[in-house]
């Protein structure tokens, strides 16, 4: 339940201005939690923070693990601070500013520079013995199966027998440590990497939180395929017995596709999830809880009834609609988790069941304004939001809100400037859209960064649908005091300082 009036801005880690060629935790990010503080923000939503691929497209919502934090993010100027690189290290992986991620060359660069600062250290110390110790029921597995894939790459379907059942043969202790001590230096390498993201995340987030600043971080629900999540917990997906998905998540057709679309996670077996208590579900929740002021859950209804699709589909078509053991659940969840400051992702095909839970658990949803004026008394609209809701002008599936103003049909144009009683242009329309937000019974208004520059069609980050050229934008300079002023001005005329 949200009770205070505030405002943020959704801008992801990778989106921030840098020289290293992609956003990261360091410099940039402490500069954005400055700008946020002068502007009277007080809330910084981010996308996940898990480890990406390039081979499904960067996307973090495709995770490699649904615990580890993603290497691309790590500060090279806070691993030169901490001793672990030289200054030219550093200089040799810079390029120059863009507004948009080469992640080949950043993948390479932010590695190659993890290396020399893993040769550098020690791993005896014991602030990394205990972080190991401390994180060891996700780490173990994830630095294994991370090791295991840099050794092969390969994904961890593709290894061998021995490999890809590795974690059913934990028993045999012998063949488990010899596995082990074959890649140990890999093995310490992923470790490494996690212990320095975690100690640069979490003074990151110190920092943030003593300028009043609170993160709203992002819960994908399902990890990819090609996870440590399924390699490790394979009987808690829908696998057959070669450990092949059986079926695939996606959402059925609608207004915005006559196919529906195809995501390719695995779903979840529920009623293993339940055998075990949802044992999985609440280690996620616990560890999110340390990393985040309040959690986004993505595709909440998802967790009520999810789209099921047979793996041999094309499209999203022949899905059918499985319901969750959603009540046992979210007791569960809540009993262990009683002030859960979650927050529903429930856009899209929204049914009573839905509403129910998220009602009675006291859960905010989303409310988007570039959802409201399609319709004479659109849900979305300004004044229909309750008290317990979080308000966007547009999220990061959204184009930014010029280029969505500059392709309206003239009846949801007229609509529009109807309910803000004025003319509207690509212009203005933004600084309208930012106070239709501000200006609501919403507790939360959130506006993409985009948004707050006014952008267009080139800093779009996410086209749900397309395989390439997401997650690709990203600042070049952070924006100049007059916006910072305004943004002020505005926290202050509707009570959200």
């Amino acid at each position: 339940m949200l009770y205070q009036r505030r405002c943020g801005i959704l801008l992801h880690i990778t989106s921030l201005h840098s020289d290293f060629g992609i956003g990261d935790l360091g410099k940039s990010a402490f500069e954005f939690v400055d700008f946020l503080s002068k502007s009277g923000q007080t809330l910084w939503q981010i996308l996940p923070i898990n480890p990406t691929s390039i081979h499904f497209g960067n996307s973090p919502y495709h995770s490699l693990s649904t615990f580890a934090g993603n290497y691309l993010i790590i500060s090279p100027e806070k691993l030169f601070e901490a001793g672990l690189v030289k200054r030219e290290d550093i200089e040799e992986i810079k390029v120059k500013r863009s507004n948009k991620v080469d992640y080949k060359v950043v993948y390479e660069n932010k590695k190659k520079i993890l290396y020399k600062a893993f040769s550098n250290f020690d791993i005896r110390k014991g602030e990394f013995e205990e972080f190991f110790s401390e994180q060891k029921y996700w780490l173990e597995s994830y630095a294994l199966f991370s090791a295991i894939r840099e050794k092969t790459k390969k994904e961890w379907h593709q290894w061998d027998d021995e490999l890809k059942k590795l974690k059913k043969q934990r028993n045999n202790k012998n063949v488990f440590e010899r596995i082990k001590k074959e890649i140990s230096d890999y093995f310490n390498f992923f470790v490494f990497e996690q212990f320095i993201f975690f100690k640069q995340w979490f003074e990151l987030k110190k920092y943030a939180n003593s300028n009043g600043i609170f993160i709203i971080g992002d819960m994908p629900i399902y990890p990819s395929y090609d996870s440590c999540d399924v390699w490790e917990n394979p009987h808690l997906f829908k696998l057959d017995k070669d450990m092949k998905m059986l079926y695939v998540a996606g959402v059925p057709p609608d207004f915005f596709s006559s196919t529906g679309q195809l995501w390719g996670n695995p779903v979840y077996d529920w009623q293993e999830h339940e055998k075990e208590g949802f044992r999985w579900f609440l280690r996620r929740f616990s560890h999110a809880l340390k990393l985040y002021d309040y959690i986004r859950v993505d595709h909440f209804r998802g967790l009520i009834a999810y789209w099921e699709v047979p793996s041999s589909e094309k499209t999203a078509i022949n899905g059918k609609w499985v319901q969750t053991p959603f009540y046992s659940f979210f007791k569960t969840i809540f009993r262990n988790f009683p002030s859960l400051p979650i927050i529903a992702e429930d856009l899209g095909f929204i049914t009573e069941d839905v509403k129910y839970v998220r009602e009675y658990f006291g859960i905010p949803g989303m409310k988007v304004l570039q959802f409201a004026f399609y319709e004479e008394d659109s849900p979305y609209l300004p004044h229909n939001a309750e008290r317990n809701s979080v308000i966007y002008s547009g999220t990061h599936d959204n184009p930014p809100t010029r280029v969505w103003f500059k392709n309206l049909d003239k009846n949801t144009k007229a609509r529009l400037e109807k309910y803000i009683g004025t003319n509207l242009n690509q212009e203005n329309i933004c600084s309208h859209m930012i106070r239709l937000a501000y200006i609501s019974p919403s507790c939360f208004a959130v506006i993409p960064m985009q948004d707050i520059l006014s952008l267009d069609e080139d800093a779009r980050i996410n086209t749900p649908g397309k395989t390439e050229g997401n997650w690709e934008w990203k600042l070049v300079d952070l924006p100049d005091e007059n916006i910072s002023f305004e943004l002020y001005e505005l926290s202050k005329i509707y009570g959200r300082t």
